[in-house]
């Protein structure tokens, strides 16, 4: 009885390392991601001209030199644009969502306090210029594929070094079959904790890790507050994936994380930068 136990037992836990197990041939274009702090939504401050996600954020990140972490989502006419949340609400004081307007009418509204407006990805493109890598959410409530494939189109000619990621494992099954030279992260934290309304069991399996055996990420991007998960750790250490960590809020959360992670997405504050 307890040989069969201990059978089981060793099963399953083989079972859950081939599921979390991450891409283990690197792609060389991930090094490029190291030596930079990365501005979260750009160099941003909401109750200035310069509102998260904005043309200004993303010239103030460059002007400073910082890598930049923006949104993308599509409108009602399939044009991507650059915002965090799904709703106008918090972002611009309005109802509606983003997926029911489209990019004319979504010009109506002003970001916060400022005179910016939503931009759209190639504005965001045009303005940064390469000049900064970009890490690029996508922002995927169910089906990948349409957001994938206009994003993947707008970004052929760019001439900037950019990387994807998304919580939602289908965008990175997309980029692993059609360009699988793109490094791709996937995104994760604690759901539960965070109260993020939604499936318990979907929030496991994402907490978890557990589609990494699809997907095949180059890197995890992990909420720094959970930076001892157990998945996360098996990644960072057995299988030498790379760790990225979101959202830093502050000096003293940058460098208790150093020990966690390679590559930092930051908010809310200046870090200092080495040298400084």
């Amino acid at each position: 009885m307890l040989t069969d136990i201990l059978i089981l037992l060793g099963v399953v836990l083989v079972l859950y390392l081939l599921a979390i197990m991450p891409k283990l041939r690197k792609n060389k274009d991930c090094k490029r991601m190291d030596g930079w702090l990365y501005a979260h939504r750009g160099l941003h401050d909401n109750q200035s001209e310069a509102p998260e996600n904005s043309l200004k954020a993303f010239a103030l990140a460059v002007e400073h030199g910082y890598g930049i972490e923006l949104d993308v989502q599509l409108t009602k006419d399939l044009v991507p644009v650059i915002l965090h949340d799904y709703s106008l609400k918090r972002a611009c004081n309005a109802d509606g969502m983003v997926k029911d307007m489209t990019y004319a009418e979504l010009q109506k509204f002003q970001l916060f306090r400022s005179r910016e407006r939503i931009p759209s990805l190639q504005e965001a493109l045009a303005v940064i210029g390469g000049k900064v890598p970009l890490i690029i959410e996508l922002k995927i409530p169910w089906k990948a594929d349409q957001l994938c494939r206009i994003v993947a189109e707008q970004l052929k000619d760019y001439q900037g070094f950019y990387v994807i990621q998304s919580f939602n494992p289908f965008g990175l099954m997309w980029y692993r079959k059609y360009h699988p030279e793109v490094v791709r992260g996937q995104l994760a934290t604690d759901f539960v904790k965070e109260k993020i309304e939604g499936s318990r069991v979907q929030y496991f399996i994402l907490k978890h890790l557990l589609f990494n055996f699809i997907t095949k990420p180059d890197y995890i991007a992990y909420h720094h507050v959970y930076k001892k998960a157990l998945s996360f750790t098996l990644c960072r250490k057995l299988y030498r994936t790379k760790p990225v960590a979101w959202t830093i809020q502050s000096q003293k959360e940058l460098e208790d994380s150093k020990g966690y992670y390679q590559v930092f997405i930051f908010d809310s504050f200046r870090p200092q930068k080495q040298g400084e």
